[in-house]
């Protein structure tokens, strides 16, 4: 494989710490259960670890409001448990991406509570404080502008009103979080993935948002309004190249930035001259319709729009959207393995994915989320794709000897990690394939995107580069197809009984399945959607 820094060629996992492995009986997951853990990653092929926030929260939204950026909540266990995971992380050769919240802190943080002790306090101007408020609206509903009778104005807060939003424009802000990522960075972690990096700068005339077209009953209340003045304002770039800049005083880390932004703007955080982030996060895979047409074009949108030596990423689930084998259905989700796996650029998968978890119903009585409390019964609520992993058949799944933080899956007993270990034929068992696949032929991370075309709800694709060419079929429809008999070497299947026999010289691709194949030099064609050369070069 070419040169490549390791959050090129590498595989990242997110880990959500509650829900990965309890270590004490608390029914929460910790650090020490990731610890344990850690081993079961390595077999899995993965090269990095992501893990959601575990700083010192009184968890009104499960971590994301933090009140001390360099501390850890005692629920997730303490410094020394910290450190040596990580030190645990990097005898194993992975690397770890620390959750980075910087648009918002609790309402305990010690600079809101200064900040809202008096007009006069030297940190009243670290949040957006206001007389009156404008129609800005919380993404988890209702109004985004809390009233505070101690000093008789408005504070806006993005989510919760337990998250006040710091005020990006000023100076010291800035300088106290980047102080807080030097703290980590020195500590040794490999870099960060920075939540609503999009939302950090707001309009300075605290405009109005223009009413939403598209707006119906039964939608979020935030999209009653188009975010145009609270969101990807044109300053934020200047903040995430300072951000950037922190990252690159410290050797072959990564700045990583979640963006839920159509393909143009999304590419202007790659930053001017690349100088933004090395990877904000695509999600296209997360927004497209579970058809062959659909996907390739935004396959094709996506690496047609992105800039000479950017690097593409990948992204099919993660907490706070439904899980992969719930979007597109069980009999689906090995396809969507491989059509993850075998696309360029860095891939990052979702805990529990491996194994085909899905969605578990949540009682209203046992609801956690507070986006789905605000506005009960419009599917807003993430708790479904944040339940505990089922490591065993036991009564609690091998997650934890107390009561779950969230129900388990009433199919744990059958779905879980111990029993496809055990399955050759489990969607772990290909994952784990796929992976390997991916590591020994660098075409698949490096190799450019070709002949991206979709027929009969079949989506395919070549790779090339690195002296080799493979080509993709992906068969999403609900019927088997005809291809070729000498179609090439077959590299990866979906399953052992993707491909029957048929007269004429010809196979059968069965529905739901997929190849990857290695071509012959005469099958080297060029037709269809080519990406353009040197991308990696």
């Amino acid at each position: 494989m070419q040169e490549t820094a390791w959050w090129q060629r590498g595989i990242i996992y997110e880990v959500y710490p509650r829900s990965f492995q309890d270590s004490n009986g608390d029914g929460v997951g910790d650090l020490n259960g990731i610890l344990q853990r850690l081993d079961y990653l390595v077999k899995l092929g993965v090269d990095a670890l992501w893990i959601s926030p575990f700083y010192s929260s009184p968890m009104a939204d499960f971590g994301y409001d933090v009140a001390d950026y360099c501390g850890i909540d005692p629920l997730f266990g303490a410094m020394q448990d910290f450190d040596r995971l990580l030190q645990e992380i990097h005898n194993r050769g992975l690397k770890l991406i620390l959750d980075l919240v910087p648009n918002h802190t609790s309402d305990q943080h010690p600079w809101f509570l200064e900040s809202r002790s008096s007009r006069e306090n030297s940190k009243r101007d670290w949040y957006l404080w206001r007389d009156e408020a404008n129609n800005w609206q919380s993404n988890f509903g209702g109004p985004g502008w809390e009233w505070d009778d101690f000093t008789g104005q408005y504070y806006y807060h993005s989510f919760l009103k337990q998250q006040p939003d710091l005020n990006w424009r000023n100076r010291l802000v800035r300088t106290a979080i980047f102080q807080a990522m030097r703290f980590w960075l020195a500590r040794g972690v490999d870099g960060f993935r920075v939540d609503v990096i999009w939302l950090m700068i707001k309009d300075d005339q605290f405009r109005d948002n223009p009413p939403n077209p598209s707006f119906r009953p039964g939608q979020p209340s935030s999209h009653r309004f188009l975010p145009v003045f609270n969101s990807d304002r044109p300053q934020v770039h200047e903040v995430v190249s300072e951000m950037r800049a922190v990252i690159d005083d410290y050797r072959d880390r990564v700045l990583i930035g979640e963006i839920y932004l159509p393909i143009p703007q999304l590419m202007a955080y790659y930053g001017k001259d690349l100088g933004g982030t090395q990877l904000p996060f695509n999600f296209q895979l997360l927004q497209t319709a579970w058809t062959a047409e659909a996907l390739a074009r935004a396959i094709s949108e996506y690496d047609d729009a992105l800039p000479a030596g950017a690097w593409p990423n990948w992204v099919l689930g993660n907490h706070d959207n439904a899980r992969i084998a719930t979007r597109v259905g069980s009999h689906q989700a090995r396809l969507a393995a491989m059509l993850l796996l075998s696309l360029p650029g860095t891939i990052t998968l979702y805990y529990g994915e491996e194994i085909g978890m899905t969605n578990v119903p949540i009682p209203p009585d046992l609801v956690q989320d507070p986006a789905e409390k605000n506005e009960p019964g419009i599917g807003v609520g993430r708790d479904p794709e944040r339940t505990p992993m089922p490591w065993d058949s036991s009564p609690l799944a091998g997650f934890t000897t107390g009561r779950p933080w969230l129900p388990l899956g009433e199919d744990h007993a059958s779905l879980n990690v111990e029993k496809s270990d055990q399955d050759p034929e489990s969607i772990l068992h290909l994952y784990r394939t796929l992976i390997a696949l991916r590591r020994r032929h660098s075409v698949l991370v490096t190799g450019e995107l070709h002949s991206i075309a979709a027929a009969n709800n079949v989506l395919s694709y070549e790779r090339r580069g690195e002296g080799e060419r493979l080509r993709v079929l992906l068969n999403l429809g609900d019927a088997p197809i005809p291809i070729p008999s000498a179609i090439g070497e077959i590299l990866a299947a979906t399953s052992p009984c993707c491909l029957s026999e048929r007269p004429n010289g010809l196979m059968q691709l069965g529905a739901a399945m997929g190849l990857i194949v290695r071509l012959p030099a005469e099958k080297y064609a060029t037709n269809g959607t080519s990406s353009r050369e040197g991308r990696f070069s």
